[in-house]
């Protein structure tokens, strides 16, 4: 090497440090807890959409508000007690836990302040216009007002529990997220004491919402909330005492739930303990009513230990989730969502068919524009296949009643070895788990509780079946989970094989989370915590150097978040070089495209549609010649870190070009309801040009599946 090329790789080494250490840089990373906040202004702008239908659009804005509860009782309960502790950031973006809470506190309080002004100014006038009305008291008639009060008498009253305030009844313990009424009072109670202030928890036995009979609606479809009712007729709680004032108030408390995973003997007696403190965790935010004085206000915070950017006033009935049992309660079909069945492939057999076609070919199912019903058909199969001797399979969730369950039970019954992998700690389905756990054990299946400190989150299925006096393998993964519910609501991808590498790789993982054992040694799959990361990266890095080279690059993504800082780092010195990058990334996205010089190749967008976007899928190269992956885990390090996870590659051509096809290239022709992240962090929604088709990627699938021929 002359001194000249030695001096030239040395400087070219000096700029590649340098660059690496910008890519540090914290202006380069959107907060991750912002960044959330923005996929809710998303959701609330479905609630103003004309495009959707009037009781979808409501139960977006309740979606919302269920979305800012989850968000407060994790998140931000997370930042608190950091701030409490250490009060030092932890993120990319170097954002510590108080300047955190001050922005949080900033956006979300505006959210708030927009889901009440779309709900008194666009949804409550709309649906008035389609005779669907929530009557202000003072519109009450005589008659209405008789059955109101006939209404609270037999059914509230019985179960209402007046609780006053004085030196031997302190304040309550309020469970997280409950309706309560604080009851200013003036008076002497029959004991002499000097009553002041009560308070009345809302029952959690009854419906939020009544509806008024016909014979006094005319001819509407009219309603009361339960608050109403309560508030009307509170004064009836406290006889011979005069009620001042009646004012809505809840409690968000902190519901993580706390392990330390070395002190965990049984981790089912660790996570009841800790369920049963759930519900009352410290409280992390107030919401009331906008009637509410001042001074009640004051007494709520002093009492729960909160501060004012922790209070959000609300121009109408706190909790805006009650109001999501409305559409359900009205047959007006003109105002939901068009009526959607999936389908079923005539092309995929079913029953003991279905081994014989995966050993020709893979199959593919896309959630929910295809049934669940292949998956569940497929593992009815083989629980009473006399050739099936086990049956492997991870649960995560799986809602009440399900097929999937009572397979699985049915295959222990008919004499199988059935192993389940079940995930206790799947954030607020611990408790349905811990009872679904008894369940199969009872039936005699054998139960895994994972690993401590990993949750197993991977969704994989085994079957092993005796053909021809050689054991078989049959292997099913997926995005999503094994919930009827959610495949009709979310968008996942599945696949069904036979391929040996991969069902080995399958037995492996089923091998390594119910045994003990060193890291499986898998080939065609990714594999967290131990490889993904790694080779995530490394496959980024191949198409970084196909640029460098002048040879043509391609990284395409769908993910639920992004926010890993080295995926992010490596996606930034990719598109440096001149790698084009998409991404599909529905929630949280800590990186930041469009920035010169560092992330210009790069374009993210967000799709906010009928279906939820769910589907992970990785795909690394240019047309024609990607390596794609299906998986469980989005580019976050805790499901690269600290999760069970797995990707797995599609290796047959027409199902990759489908994959390709379907979950991404058709999603960045969307211009309904795709949005595109912005450099400062905001989103800007994509719309036809004047004169262009408008285009939806959900309903050209739901359009496509309906029609072809299955």
């Amino acid at each position: 090497m002359t001194d000249n090329s030695a001096k030239n790789q040395s400087t070219e080494l000096a700029a590649v440090s340098a660059f690496s250490a910008e890519l540090q840089h914290p202006s380069l990373y959107i907060n991750r807890e912002l960044s959330l906040l923005e996929f809710n202004r998303r959701v609330l702008a479905m609630a103003r959409d004309p495009q959707v239908p009037l009781l979808e659009r409501l139960r977006y804005l309740c979606i919302c508000s269920n979305n800012l509860d989850e968000f407060f009782e994790i998140r931000v309960a997370g930042l608190q007690k950091q701030r409490d502790s250490d009060g030092r950031g932890t993120g990319p973006d170097q954002l510590g836990p108080s300047e955190q809470l001050d922005q949080i506190s900033a956006v979300a309080h505006q959210l708030v302040k927009q889901q009440y002004k779309m709900l008194n100014q666009e949804l409550l006038p709309a649906l008035a216009d389609q005779q669907i009305e929530f009557p202000p008291v003072s519109d009450w008639s005589k008659k209405m007002r008789a059955w109101a009060s006939h209404f609270f008498d037999s059914e509230l009253f019985p179960v209402l529990s007046p609780m006053g305030l004085d030196p031997s009844h302190p304040f309550p313990q309020l469970t997280n997220k409950s309706l309560n009424f604080i009851v200013s009072l003036r008076g002497v109670d029959a004991f002499g004491r000097q009553a002041t202030r009560a308070v009345v928890r809302a029952p959690r036995s009854l419906p939020r919402i009544i509806p008024v009979p016909h014979e006094f609606s005319a001819g509407k479809s009219q309603f009361v909330l339960l608050s109403t009712m309560i508030q009307r007729n509170m004064g009836r709680l406290f006889p011979g005492l005069q009620t001042k004032g009646v004012y809505q108030f809840r409690l968000t408390r902190n519901s993580d739930l706390y392990l330390a995973d070395d002190d965990v003997a049984d981790l089912r007696l660790a996570l009841r303990d800790e369920l049963n403190a759930r519900d009352y965790g410290n409280a992390v935010r107030l919401e009331v009513g906008d009637d509410c004085p001042e001074s009640v206000i004051q007494f709520l915070l002093n009492e729960f230990k909160l501060e004012q950017q922790d209070l959000y006033v609300c121009n109408g009935p706190v909790n805006l989730s009650r109001l999501q049992s409305l559409p359900d309660m009205l047959d007006r079909p003109e105002l939901n969502f068009e009526h959607f069945t999936p389908g079923i492939r005539k092309s995929v057999p079913t029953g003991r068919k279905l081994f014989a076609e995966l050993k020709k070919r893979d199959v593919l199912l896309h959630y929910p524009y295809e049934s669940s019903h292949t998956v569940i058909s497929f593992l009815q199969t083989a629980a009473r296949d006399h050739k099936v001797l086990a049956i492997k399979q991870t649960l995560y969730r799986t809602g009440e009643d399900s097929a999937y369950v009572d397979a699985l039970i049915e295959a222990a019954h008919n004499g199988k070895d059935v192993t389940v992998i079940i995930e206790l700690r799947a954030r607020f389905d611990e408790e349905a788990n811990i009872k679904l756990a008894s369940r199969l054990q009872r039936a005699g299946v054998q139960v895994v509780f994972g690993v401590v400190g990993f949750k197993s989150h991977a969704k994989i299925m085994l079957v092993v079946r005796r053909e021809k006096g050689e054991m078989m393998r049959y292997a099913h993964i997926a995005t999503g989970n094994y919930h009827e519910g959610t495949s009709r609501l979310y968008t996942d991808l599945n696949i069904l094989t036979q391929n040996k590498p991969i069902t080995g790789d399958i037995q492996k993982i089923f091998n390594q989370l119910s045994g003990l054992g060193k890291v499986a040694n898998v080939k065609k799959i990714l594999h967290a915590p131990f490889n993904m990361h790694r080779k995530v990266l490394k496959l980024i890095q191949k198409q970084t150097e196909r640029a460098r080279q002048g040879k043509p690059s391609l990284i395409r993504a769908r993910l639920n978040a992004l926010n890993e800082p080295e995926i992010i780092q490596a996606l930034y010195v990719a598109s440096n070089a001149g790698v084009k990058i998409d991404l599909l990334v529905r929630g949280i996205c800590a990186l930041r495209p469009g920035v010169p010089d560092v992330s210009e190749n790069i374009r993210v967008i967000s799709v906010v549609g009928r279906f939820l976007e769910h589907a992970r899928v990785y795909s690394f190269g240019p047309v024609g010649e990607e390596e794609v992956y299906l998986s469980s885990a989005d580019w976050m390090p805790r499901n690269m870190f600290h999760r069970v996870e797995v990707a797995v590659p599609v290796l047959d051509d027409k199902l990759r070009a489908r994959v390709l096809l379907e979950s991404i290239d058709d999603y960045f022709r969307d211009n309904s309801f795709a949005w595109e992240l912005q450099p400062d962090g905001s989103y800007q929604r994509l719309k036809s040009a004047e004169g262009e088709i408008r285009f939806s990627a959900q309903e050209e699938l739901r359009k496509n599946y309906r029609t072809q021929s299955y």
